[in-house]
Protein backbone atom coordinates (compact mmCIF):
# COMPACT_ATOMS: atom_id res chain seq x y z
CA UNK A 1 0.00 0.00 0.00
CA UNK A 2 1.27 3.45 -0.89
CA UNK A 3 2.14 5.82 1.92
CA UNK A 4 0.40 9.17 1.60
CA UNK A 5 2.39 12.37 1.96
CA UNK A 6 -0.12 13.78 4.46
CA UNK A 7 0.45 10.77 6.73
CA UNK A 8 4.21 11.16 6.63
CA UNK A 9 4.05 14.93 7.24
CA UNK A 10 1.71 14.26 10.17
CA UNK A 11 4.21 11.80 11.65
CA UNK A 12 7.04 14.33 11.28
CA UNK A 13 4.98 17.08 12.94
CA UNK A 14 3.95 14.82 15.83
CA UNK A 15 7.55 13.72 16.32
CA UNK A 16 8.69 17.37 16.47
CA UNK A 17 5.94 18.28 18.94
CA UNK A 18 6.50 15.33 21.26
CA UNK A 19 10.29 15.79 21.14
CA UNK A 20 9.70 19.33 22.40
CA UNK A 21 7.46 17.97 25.15
CA UNK A 22 4.54 20.10 23.99
CA UNK A 23 0.85 19.29 23.97
CA UNK A 24 -1.53 19.49 21.05
CA UNK A 25 -3.27 22.38 22.82
CA UNK A 26 -0.05 24.39 23.18
CA UNK A 27 0.81 24.01 19.51
CA UNK A 28 -2.75 24.55 18.28
CA UNK A 29 -3.02 27.77 20.31
CA UNK A 30 0.34 29.03 19.00
CA UNK A 31 -0.56 28.10 15.40
CA UNK A 32 -4.10 29.49 15.74
CA UNK A 33 -5.65 26.27 14.49
CA UNK A 34 -8.25 24.17 16.27
CA UNK A 35 -6.95 21.37 18.43
CA UNK A 36 -9.13 18.86 16.57
CA UNK A 37 -7.82 19.94 13.19
CA UNK A 38 -4.20 19.78 14.31
CA UNK A 39 -4.86 16.30 15.66
CA UNK A 40 -6.32 15.27 12.29
CA UNK A 41 -3.25 16.68 10.49
CA UNK A 42 -0.89 14.78 12.80
CA UNK A 43 -2.82 11.55 12.21
CA UNK A 44 -2.68 12.05 8.45
CA UNK A 45 -6.43 12.36 8.11
CA UNK A 46 -6.38 15.96 6.87
CA UNK A 47 -4.03 17.48 4.34
CA UNK A 48 -2.68 20.80 5.60
CA UNK A 49 -2.53 23.71 3.19
CA UNK A 50 0.84 25.37 2.79
CA UNK A 51 -0.40 28.28 4.92
CA UNK A 52 -1.53 25.98 7.72
CA UNK A 53 1.65 23.92 7.53
CA UNK A 54 3.66 27.14 7.78
CA UNK A 55 1.68 28.22 10.87
CA UNK A 56 2.26 24.85 12.54
CA UNK A 57 5.97 24.94 11.72
CA UNK A 58 6.20 28.49 13.13
CA UNK A 59 4.44 27.33 16.30
CA UNK A 60 6.94 24.47 16.60
CA UNK A 61 9.81 26.83 15.73
CA UNK A 62 11.09 24.56 12.97
CA UNK A 63 11.57 25.46 9.30
CA UNK A 64 9.00 24.04 6.92
CA UNK A 65 11.90 22.90 4.74
CA UNK A 66 13.06 20.64 7.60
CA UNK A 67 9.60 19.08 7.90
CA UNK A 68 9.40 18.47 4.16
CA UNK A 69 12.98 17.14 4.03
CA UNK A 70 12.30 14.72 6.90
CA UNK A 71 9.05 13.65 5.24
CA UNK A 72 10.90 13.01 1.98
CA UNK A 73 13.52 10.92 3.77
CA UNK A 74 10.77 8.89 5.49
CA UNK A 75 8.94 8.31 2.21
CA UNK A 76 12.17 7.15 0.56
CA UNK A 77 12.70 4.63 3.37
CA UNK A 78 9.07 3.45 3.14
CA UNK A 79 9.41 3.00 -0.62
CA UNK A 80 12.63 1.07 -0.21
CA UNK A 81 14.47 3.75 -2.09
CA UNK A 82 17.68 5.59 -1.47
CA UNK A 83 17.93 7.48 1.81
CA UNK A 84 20.34 10.19 2.79
CA UNK A 85 19.28 12.75 0.22
CA UNK A 86 22.29 14.98 -0.37
CA UNK A 87 21.32 18.66 -0.50
CA UNK A 88 24.50 19.42 -2.47
CA UNK A 89 23.49 17.24 -5.40
CA UNK A 90 22.92 19.31 -8.52
CA UNK A 91 20.66 18.46 -11.39
CA UNK A 92 21.73 19.80 -14.76
CA UNK A 93 18.94 20.49 -17.21
CA UNK A 94 20.25 20.93 -20.73
CA UNK A 95 19.36 24.09 -22.59
CA UNK A 96 16.45 23.72 -25.00
CA UNK A 97 17.62 23.96 -28.59
CA UNK A 98 15.13 25.19 -31.14
CA UNK A 99 14.94 23.03 -34.23
CA UNK A 100 13.88 25.11 -37.22
CA UNK A 101 12.54 23.29 -40.24
CA UNK A 102 13.34 24.94 -43.57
Amino acid sequence: MTTLMREVIGDVLREARTTQGRTLREVSDAARVSLGYLSEVERGRKEASSELLNAICDALDIPMSRVLFNAGEQMARDEGGVTGIDATTKVVIPQVVSMAVA
